[in-house]
């Protein structure tokens, strides 16, 4: 995988765009990748934090792990007055797609997409997901009509918000995997994995 398949084609803006730019260098030190931060209002103010280890996953004494480093160099730069709560989690399984390789790795399972800007008359395509060709997704989605479904190519830069649709295939997918992964010995310090962690319980 090259290094441009590795990175985040989805950026945060505002505030969460200092968090990402704090975060991120901790994250990687520690051998994880952010993908995604998020910030809501409910109950006061939550700072969520996705991350994940290369492979895809994340279980929760990891997440317990990126909260006690991150807690210090968040605190020391202070990017948010008043009280917050950090929350640490997993993607989930219907995880959002921040990276290229993603389109590569989740080939063959649905995705939502909107678009930054118009592409064939429309923001929004909904299909089932063909991996990469150079600087595009290829996803094949309904045009409706005549034209029926076709496999199509976005321009990945253009791309504002993707993410996996929740099915039965991609959860059985994605307990697949973790039950691979626990297996093959990936999970840290032999800490089990069971569905909970797979849905990205915030720590």
């Amino acid at each position: 995988m090259n290094g441009q398949a590795d990175q985040r084609f989805v950026g945060e803006t505002g505030l969460a765009a200092q968090i990402a730019a704090l975060a991120e260098p901790v994250l990687v030190e520690l051998g994880f990748r952010l993908v995604r931060v998020v910030i809501s209002g409910r109950e006061g103010v939550t700072v969520q934090i996705m991350a994940e280890r290369p492979d895809g996953m994340l279980d929760v004494e990891e997440c317990a792990t990126i909260s006690r480093q991150l807690s210090p160099v968040l605190d020391a730069h202070d990017p948010i007055s008043g009280h917050y709560t950090l929350e640490v989690s997993s993607p989930g399984i219907d995880r959002p797609l921040v990276r290229p390789s993603d389109f590569d790795d989740w080939a063959g399972y649905e995705a939502k997409l909107e678009m930054r800007e118009l592409v064939g008359g429309r923001k929004r395509f909904r299909g089932m997901l063909e991996g990469t060709d150079g600087d595009e997704l290829r996803i094949e989605v309904d045009l409706g009509g005549e034209l029926g479904r076709q496999v199509i190519g976005l321009p990945i830069a253009q791309v504002a918000e993707a993410r996996l649709v929740l099915t039965d295939d991609l959860i059985r997918e994605a307990l697949r995997r973790a039950k691979k992964l626990r297996k093959g010995g990936a999970a840290t310090d032999g800490a089990p994995m069971d569905d909970d962690d797979l849905e990205g319980g915030g720590q």
